[in-house]
Order: C-alpha cells, then sequence, then structure tokens
C-alpha cells in the first residue's frame, strides 16, 4: 500500500500556484475553470500536477526578443485639417447654468 502511495503525483493547490506565478488564487481559479490552463479536479476542487504547473508557468513565459539590430521604420502620418466652418451656418453658443436645487426653491417660497 505504501508504495502504491509513493507512485501518486503530488497535488499543488490554487494557493500554491497563485503564489508561485504572482496572481491571486481568484484568478488560478478562473483560468482553469474557462480552460485556459491543465489542471486536475479530484471531486469539486483544482489541483495541479507538477508538470500542470510547468506548463502554466511556460505557457506565461515572455521571452526576450531576437537581439538583431534594432530597424528604424517610417511611418507615414496623416495629418487631417477640419474644414472650415461657414460663419452663417454656425450658431451662437450659449451658456449653460446650473439651475437652483428643488429644496432652495421650496425653502424660499415657504418663506415668502
Amino acid at each position: 500500500m505504501l508504495k502504491d502511495r509513493a507512485a501518486l503525483p503530488a497535488l499543488f493547490h490554487p494557493a500554491d500556484i497563485a503564489k508561485a506565478i504572482g496572481m491571486s488564487e481568484w484568478w488560478v481559479k478562473e483560468q482553469a475553470r474557462r480552460g485556459r490552463i491543465p489542471f486536475t479536479k479530484p471531486g469539486r476542487a483544482y489541483r495541479f500536477t507538477a508538470d500542470q504547473f510547468a506548463e502554466i508557468v511556460r505557457m506565461y513565459e515572455v521571452r526576450p526578443a531576437a537581439a538583431a539590430a534594432p530597424q528604424t521604420k517610417v511611418v507615414a502620418v496623416a495629418v487631417l485639417k477640419k474644414p472650415d466652418r461657414d460663419p452663417q451656418l454656425s450658431r451662437p453658443t450659449t451658456r449653460l447654468r446650473a439651475r437652483m436645487p428643488r429644496r432652495a426653491v421650496l425653502h424660499q417660497q415657504d418663506a415668502a
């Protein structure tokens, strides 16, 4: 019986994975629920084997770009000019004014 137990893989909790990759436990569970990361689900809980954990780390690994000489790119920028407005078509601007609060209006009516 002890030999069988030694053959079973160690299972990690979502909190262990979250701490190792610097994310929240909720994030790890959500990614597993959506099928974005590999997991094992014995019963109702998410668990992760060492191989799955290594795969998760590889999935989110960022490698540096090739150390090639930097290339300069020429980017054309279009400058859009606003159309000239016809002064006859433009309306005069009106300034907005805040109305007096209803409580203040009611208080003035009661005082009068």
